[in-house]
């Protein structure tokens, strides 16, 4: 069912797509810290809860962390949960979170091209949706989903822990 690893043609640009290891890691925390969200929540300097975090998603097949390499270089990554659930008929719905794309790969189609690997994967899946949040201060992040056929439909609310 998972067609990993691939590769992603960019123009002439060829970036591969994998199942993160437990060694892309550090580089994984690092493009989470690297946004002005991030700096406040993400923190390199102890790995040991991400290794935790990590050690749980690869253990079980409902959840894919995927990274974007050009060569060894870890260059975007995003998380794709496979959620079941009652509503809509026993509706299987994929969750994408945490998409981030190396600063020096933007505005290339790299996020497009693994959002859009994402909906074939869970197309393939049998889910019938693709859901993901993003923050309101994220005003560039909303009309790139936009763009990608994503519809702000709902309100959501989180209550820290």
């Amino acid at each position: 069912m998972t067609t990993l690893p691939t590769t992603l043609q960019l123009g002439s640009t060829a970036i591969g797509l994998r199942a993160a290891t437990s060694d892309d890691v550090p580089a994984v925390v690092a493009l989470l810290a690297d946004d002005q969200l991030g700096l406040t929540r993400d923190d390199a300097s102890d790995l040991l809860p991400y290794q935790r975090a990590y050690d749980a998603i690869a253990a079980d097949p409902a959840h894919l962390l995927l990274v974007a390499v050009d060569g060894d270089r870890v260059v975007g990554t995003l998380q794709l949960s496979f959620i079941p659930g009652l509503a809509r008929r026993g509706a299987l719905r994929a969750q994408i979170e945490a998409v981030r794309v190396h600063r020096d790969f933007r505005n290339q189609g790299l996020g497009a091209a693994v959002i859009e690997w994402s909906i074939q994967e869970a197309r393939q899946r049998g889910c019938a949706l693709v859901q993901l949040t993003t923050d309101k201060s994220r005003t560039d992040a909303h009309r790139f989903y936009e763009r990608l056929g994503f519809r702000a439909s709902h309100v959501g609310f989180k209550l820290q822990l």
